[in-house]
């Protein structure tokens, strides 16, 4: 999955805490690395330093130092300014955004029951300092007078923005409410914070306890050498020498589910898959679903808001839930027939292959890569040699070369978390340093499911000195075996360039405050960078570029190039139609307006047969695995990555006009899109590169729907 926001409702939370009143619990270690600026090349993370023993208590530094930062914007005596009080608080808190961010990144991509525990003692304590920050009467008193100067005051725009930012944060986390209702907005945040912990840590244990033990070569039958490679190697990890493991991350199940021949495997994998965290067990995420979704409704009605999905789309590009029902249900018009005849011709296939039975969700993969296979010549495994991870890799960095004259070179002296995770310096076109790029692209069994961004250090401007940003990338993507690099599919080819993109935007930030930063911009906004980038993965100038035989080191054949663009809409429907159902279903769980007891079974069952999604499909996402809403930023929110498509492929459309390297329209996307940040609103600095508001007809066009 491509999600980047996975570290938002951490280093968003930002913590007071008890720390400054009980001096016992400031007994520290001098040495801990967090508690100074980290002296290593570049300022990256010393991980050959940190120990898991430095992250509690530079947390409760990092809250101390931060309460008294506040104070002294609190107590300043002088009347407010934009740089006393708005840029002092944006600036604030420097320990704590560093222990936060290299926490988080461990918490997602490296993880055990240690940093579970650690995590779920520090979430109540950042959250009751958030709203420490958020609901000090005396610090908004000051923030609001900048925002009432700044109304008729000579500001900057980007100044404006983060004035209006800070005040309606302030707005939005209840400084309006009176003292009764401010202690039960505390007690839902920390309730909050702690159920998105269960709710991840459950997910990862139940992906992590599955496996299917293969001790039959017979029930291997289909699948291609890599993959039951992959699989012993798996099984021999796991002290099961002889057998073949498959699992619950993606690059397993899934070319499973694609060539496997045996139906009742499929159907048994499958069915792990899509019933993680809904097994009436110790890691079931029903009730936490249940509670998660009442308190955000409880929360939404406190601050003034009929339901949670009208408080977060308050702050966003669509604006309201109408607006995106109405994009979601256009949608949902052209693919769900679509959809209905793919599944005939499935279903036609199976009938002609003598199969005696009815199509399922678990064949879809399976007969739709046999029916790829047959109208195009084409299938996965023809072209996954062509796709060795660290050439998609380059590929990536050729474009981004291609567009904006930025090169990336090894970075040598920099320790690292794990040992395959790669480190580049990353230049401009006159050689000066930009910043530095993480890449951390194999599973292993403390990272979590999905792909994402974010950020060691963000790029800002403070006292006159540029910050650079420090960006990682992470994937989970097909591990090398004993005699193949890593191979990745189509589907992975994009991904990568899609979370380079949201790279890109973290690294060619150009804007003077933290808070609007690179991709501190609107949810449904922040997909637009990730989603551009995707357009050139697979385009040919690019492909003969970087698509090179890991063997042979042979470019791939135009004829096989050929037969990738006329089967580019291929299953489109079936991709379409998942992927609107779970922004659906996202959406329904927060119109909810009146509390209950829910059954997250039955509320997602009747949600989906109302609007008509058909049984051989299910949403991408079900409820008690769907992390983007119940464990990360996209509540009321996964819609986003269809309205930036809005963006992307009308975006897109400059560069096919003027040419896919032009490197004029690649500058004036970087200089009105990637560098801006939320420094300005967004639609007015898409229609500065684009000179006009999108035209969603390319959206259609770009998923095959209309010509």
């Amino acid at each position: 999955m491509k999600k980047f926001l996975f570290l938002l409702s951490l280093t968003l939370c930002t913590y007071y805490s008890n720390a400054q009143d009980n001096p016992s619990n400031l007994k520290m270690d001098a040495k801990n690395p967090f508690f100074e600026k980290f002296k290593t090349p570049k300022g990256t993370p010393p991980f050959d330093l940190i120990k898991k023993e430095n992250y509690k208590p530079a947390f409760v530094k990092g809250i101390a130092e931060q309460a008294k930062e506040i104070n002294t914007i609190v107590n300043n005596k002088s009347a407010a300014t934009f740089d006393n009080t708005v840029l002092a608080l944006d600036e604030s808190g420097e320990i704590l955004d560093r222990v936060s961010s290299v926490f988080g990144a461990i918490r997602g991509a490296d993880s055990d029951d240690d940093i579970q525990k650690i995590a779920e003692e520090i979430s109540p304590l950042l959250s009751e300092h958030n709203d420490n920050i958020y609901l000090n009467e005396k610090l908004f008193k000051r923030i609001k007078a900048v925002y009432d100067d700044s109304l008729s005051s000579n500001r900057t725009t980007e100044q404006k923005r983060l004035i209006d930012k800070y005040y309606k944060a302030f707005i939005r986390s209840g400084i309006a409410l009176n003292n009764a209702e401010k202690d039960r907005l505390r007690t839902i945040n920390k309730e909050l914070s702690l159920l998105s912990l269960s709710f991840g840590k459950n997910l990862l244990a139940e992906t992590n306890n599955y496996q299917l033990v293969i001790d039959n070569k017979q029930d291997l039958a289909g699948l291609p050498d890599d993959v039951i490679q992959t699989a012993a190697q798996t099984a021999k990890s796991k002290g099961l020498d002889g057998k073949w493991v498959f699992t619950l991350s993606k690059p397993s199940w899934l070319p499973f589910l694609q060539y496997a021949d045996n139906r009742a495997l499929r159907e048994k994998l499958y069915k792990a898959m899509y019933n993680r965290c809904n097994n009436n067990n110790q890691y079931d995420n029903k009730q936490v679903i249940s509670n998660i979704v009442n308190l955000r409704l409880e929360k939404a009605n406190l601050l003034g808001y009929k339901n949670h999905a009208d408080y977060v789309l308050a702050e966003t590009m669509a604006k309201t839930p109408e607006n995106v029902f109405g994009l979601l249900n256009k949608l949902w018009e052209y693919a769900l027939p679509q959809a209905k005849k793919e599944a005939a011709d499935l279903q036609q296939m199976i009938d002609r292959d003598g199969g005696n039975f009815k199509l399922e969700s678990w064949d879809w993969w399976y007969y739709t890569e046999k029916l790829r296979k047959e109208k195009y010549s084409l299938d996965e495994e023809s072209i996954r040699p062509y796709f060795m991870v660290d050439n998609v890799r380059d590929g990536a960095f050729y474009v981004a070369n291609k567009l904006y004259g930025i090169t990336f070179k090894p970075f040598k002296d920099v320790s690292v978390y794990e040992k395959d995770v790669q480190v580049f310096e990353v230049l401009d076109a006159d050689g000066s340093y930009i910043g530095v790029l993480y890449l951390d692209y194999f599973p292993r069994p403390g990272k979590r499911n999905g792909a994402w961004m974010s950020s060691f250090q963000k790029q800002s401007i403070k006292n006159g000195e540029f910050i650079h940003p420090i960006i990682y990338n992470v994937g989970n993507f097909a591990m090398p075996t004993e005699d193949k690099p890593s191979l990745l599919t189509l589907e992975q080819v994009t991904t990568l360039f899609h979370e380079f993109g949201h790279g890109l935007h973290g690294l060619l930030s150009n804007v003077n405050y933290n808070g609007l930063s690179g991709t501190a911009v609107s949810r449904d906004f922040v997909e637009l960078p990730s989603q551009i980038f995707e357009h050139w993965a697979l385009h040919p100038d690019v492909l003969k570029v970087y698509a090179k035989h890991y063997q042979t080191g042979e470019t791939i054949p135009e004829s096989l190039v050929k037969k990738m663009e006329e089967a580019a809409n291929f299953n489109q429907g079936f991709e379409t139609t998942e992927l609107v159902a779970a922004a659906i279903l996202d959406m329904k769980w927060h119109v909810i307006s009146e509390k209950e007891e829910f059954d997250v079974d039955q509320f997602e069952k009747d949600r989906m047969n109302e609007i008509g999604l058909i049984s051989e499909i299910i949403p991408r996402y079900k409820s008690t695995y769907f992390a983007h809403i119940f464990d990360g930023g996209y509540s009321a929110g996964y819609y986003s990555y269809l309205w930036s498509e809005v963006l992307d492929a009308d975006a897109f459309e400059a560069f096919v006009e003027k040419g896919v390297f032009d490197r004029t329209t690649g500058q004036s996307f970087r200089d009105n899109i990637l560098s801006k940040g939320g420094s300005e609103d967004p639609m007015i600095l898409y229609k500065k590169f684009r000179g006009a508001e999108p035209n969603p007809i390319y959206l259609l066009k770009n998923r095959g729907f209309v010509k």
